[in-house]
């Protein structure tokens, strides 16, 4: 149904694609790997007319196909659903799922037969906080991730390109995508799905293909190969542990909160982070995670509870510059949103809250600033042509990067990630992992989210779990399962279990 042949891209002196060729049949599944920068994305984007390519051809149906927009191509039967989510926040739910396939009368607007359709797509993801009237702006940037989806399926696509669908999504929701795939592609549709979850791949695809530097470079039945193998050939060496190897050694508590609540869904937590430890913090999309997360930054006031930091200090109703003068580091899920001035360097986003060491006499040295990206960089594996190029340019892993790059050079004794490794390769992965607990090992206290239950099970030393607004259980993480983690998110155990 579809097929790419030798097709290249290039932006300036950088090779995005440097021939890449697959084939998808009706009813197949293809998994997409690769590491970040390895020419996925951009893949996707030619194949759906976002981007011209320089050379190369796109087949549908064994013909030459030359869309000249996305709106062609999705005319033509070709739908992406977007890693970063490209939604218009001021329009509803409804507007955004039927943008351009709405149905009329008489060319005036059937809004009986609109909401109709837009409550069916919805249905596939029964959350009832997502309603056709809402504004975007309003949903959290998972719900966000359900609504590019629908929309996709809106268009009723007999190709779909899902990059990095489930990213954003908890385990319950991964599971009804999951679902949704194999109906689709029971139904004849051919769907290009680009993953770093290994095992997310496994449940839905058949086939693979690998790209590496902007080439395909394996292909095959996902049957016959091994996740080593796959590793392998997405960076080009062998990956033989992902998690760090750590004995924890916890200090003094530097992290505290004792029934917190806020407004914005957090209804009641309280717990302990000490110096050279990693809790972990799990449960279904809206449980309270990323809420308790921006209240512990001091985005979200508190109106229950109180919030303590290194050295006993009072923090409950500080601000988030007088929590980062105590030590405290955040990281946005929404790198994109909120996380980075995309349109500054990587320089200006890692060293915005440490600019003070890298001044003199309240000149900023750029000397200094630059040497101290530069440092960053290497340390985390950024992939740029230098700490001047534009943050936006870079693909999405290496955003991340810089998001904690930011921490590292901050000096932050207190680490608030939420989603710390979304959007981010196997590869990258383990470096991120790695920098994390090198935090923590020099006296760091970590708190991140995660919707990978083995990405918690493997780095955390604790692990709470969320369940409708409050922390149900905190215990270690050697006395976990996946199971149990997705039993306590589902149904909220006995207290005993919060030691």
């Amino acid at each position: 149904m579809l097929a790419v042949r030798d097709l290249q891209k290039s932006f300036g002196a950088t090779r995005a694609l440097a021939g890449v060729t697959l084939n998808v049949q009706a009813g197949q599944v293809l998994a997409l790997l690769g590491e970040n920068g390895a020419g996925k994305s951009t893949l996707m984007n030619v194949v759906a007319a976002g981007l011209a390519p320089d050379a190369g051809q796109v087949l549908m149906n064994g013909n030459v196909v030359h869309f000249a927009s996305p709106s062609e191509a999705r005319q033509g039967g070709v739908a992406l659903i977007h890693q970063e989510l490209l939604l218009c926040p001021h329009l509803s739910v409804q507007e955004n799922l039927l943008l351009g396939l709405e149905s009329r009368r008489l060319g005036v607007l059937n809004a009986a037969q609109n909401r109709a359709r837009a409550v069916e797509l919805l249905s596939r993801f029964p959350h009832l906080h997502i309603r056709p009237e809402q504004k975007v702006s309003d949903l959290s940037v998972a719900a966000r991730q359900v609504i590019e989806i629908a929309r996709a399926l809106a268009a009723n696509a007999q190709v779909l390109l899902m990059d990095e669908p489930t990213s954003s999504l908890g385990v319950e929701d991964s599971q009804r995508l999951h679902t949704l795939v194999k109906e689709l592609s029971a139904q004849g549709k051919a769907i290009i799905y680009i993953s770093h979850f290994l095992e997310d791949v496994r449940q839905v695809a058949s086939h693979y293909t690998v790209l590496r530097d902007g080439a395909s470079v394996a292909h095959g039945a996902l049957a016959d190969a091994t996740d080593a193998q796959l590793v392998a050939h997405m960076v080009g060496r062998d990956v033989t542990q992902l998690f760090p190897t750590r004995s924890a050694m916890p200090g003094d508590v530097l992290l505290s909160c004792e029934n917190l609540a806020t407004k914005q869904g957090l209804a009641s937590a309280s717990l302990q982070v000490r110096a050279g430890e990693i809790v972990g913090l799990a449960g279904l999309m809206g449980a309270g995670r990323t809420e308790l997360i921006r209240a512990l930054a001091g985005l979200d006031p508190v109106v229950q509870g109180n919030v303590g930091g290194p050295n006993a200090q009072t923090l409950t109703h500080a601000g988030v510059a007088a929590r980062m003068a105590a030590g405290f580091g955040f990281l946005s899920e929404d790198r994109k949103g909120e996380g980075l001035a995309l349109n500054l360097s990587i320089a200006d986003n890692t060293t915005l809250p440490s600019l003070p060491r890298l001044a003199r006499r309240g000149w900023l040295s750029l000397t200094k600033q630059w040497d101290a990206t530069a440092m960053q960089m290497q340390s985390f594996g950024v992939k740029a042509r230098s700490p001047a190029q534009p943050v936006g340019q870079l693909s999405g892993g290496n955003q991340q990067k810089v998001a904690l790059a930011r921490l590292a050079q901050q000096n932050a004794k207190v680490w608030l990630l939420d989603e710390p490794t979304r959007g981010v390769d196997i590869g990258s992965k383990a470096q991120l992992y790695d920098m994390i607990a090198r935090a923590a090992d020099a006296g760091a206290a970590v708190l991140l989210t995660s919707s990978y239950i083995p990405e918690l099970l493997g780095l955390c030393d604790r692990i709470g779990v969320m369940s409708k607004g409050r922390l149900v259980l905190m215990r270690d993480a050697r006395e976990l399962d996946a199971h149990e983690i997705l039993h306590a998110a589902l149904g909220a155990p006995a207290k005993e279990n919060l030691t």
